[in-house]
């Protein structure tokens, strides 16, 4: 199969430059139109501020497209839905993108240890080479179990500026353990007193060049793997976190009522969430999403600064 890699794209890679993929399913299944088109618009502005090219993915008539026009990005903004969501992301690493910025990936789902339901996100991370920057997993899922999983397939997983691994609409994780742990205990939801748990990650990372220094040595060893980047949402955004949190439990309870399960339990929840903050939920995710692309392109700059100076050092060696 063919791959259509936009001009800009495809000489931005032939020099060495910098570039940030960018994915279609919040475009089409994360927000109404036209409020999509514009964060789209929006997101791929935030990367070219950073000094990088932005590569939004889709697969367009049976052809996968990495960097969209703005006539396809509308064109994705209004048909919504009626594009399905894919469930492989490792077409920008097919063509040689090494930085993937999302929302927030999938994971292990909670209860997951009785259903099953696990994210491809993982998986997949387990066996491509490709950095993803994202807000930590969507905060709907099992965290904990979450990161046992990523470290079972071999993924590096770093929190920028933190120790903590993020939940999403929060910057911190130890909260959602709170009701996790509750269910366990009493076999209902609830706020019950119990003790609270933190999510730590095994590296830290303070800086863009941090970033590129541990995606140029997984690139150099060869591993396989990919690596997630978790960035938490900036503090001005997360301050309705809790509320945010609590209409999830919300959400969750009315979801386990319904007996809804399986692929339908995602767009289920982000249409309840959102309900139930009176749409604050949207703004806090195009927020983090923002942010993410922010750093993207900083460290896919970084890391194209690291690639030439290599480069360039292999050739004063030849001399």
């Amino acid at each position: 199969m063919s791959i259509a890699v936009a001009p800009e794209v495809a000489a931005a890679l032939a020099r060495g430059g910098a570039v940030v993929a960018l994915e279609s399913t919040i475009i089409c299944h994360g927000m109404p139109y036209p409020k999509n088109l514009q964060t789209a618009v929006e997101v791929e502005a935030v990367v070219r501020d950073g000094g990088a090219i932005p590569a939004t993915i889709a697969i367009l008539d049976g052809v996968p497209h990495v960097g969209l026009s703005s006539e396809q990005l509308k064109r994705m903004a209004i048909s919504g839905r009626q594009f399905q969501k894919t469930a492989r992301r490792d077409i920008a690493h097919v063509v040689g993108i090494p930085i993937f910025v999302t929302g927030g990936i999938g994971g292990v789902h909670r209860h997951g240890e009785q259903t099953m339901d696990i994210s491809s996100d993982l998986t997949e991370l387990g066996k491509t080479p490709v950095a993803v920057i994202s807000a930590g997993v969507k905060s709907i899922l099992d965290i904990p179990r979450t990161l046992e999983y990523l470290e079972t397939q071999g993924v590096t997983v770093a929190a920028y500026r933190t120790n903590e691994f993020p939940s999403f609409f929060t910057e911190i994780s130890g909260c959602q353990n709170a009701y996790i742990r509750t269910w366990a205990l009493f076999g209902t939801w609830g706020t019950f007193p119990v003790e609270l748990k933190s999510f730590l990650v095994p590296c830290r990372v303070d800086s863009p060049e941090e970033c590129a220094k541990i995606i140029h040595a997984n690139k150099n060893l060869d591993l396989g793997s990919g690596i997630l980047i978790a960035v938490p949402i900036p503090t001005q955004d997360a301050a309705s976190g809790n509320l945010i949190e609590s209409a999830i439990q919300k959400a969750l309870k009315e979801a386990e009522e319904k007996r809804i399960i399986g692929n339908a339990i995602t767009p289920f929840m982000l249409e309840r969430v959102k309900e139930l903050t009176g749409g604050s939920s949207l703004e806090a995710n195009i927020a983090l999403v923002k942010n993410n692309a922010r750093l993207g392109a900083e460290i896919a700059v970084a890391l194209s600064n690291l690639q030439k100076k290599g480069k360039n050092r292999m050739g004063r060696s030849a001399l």
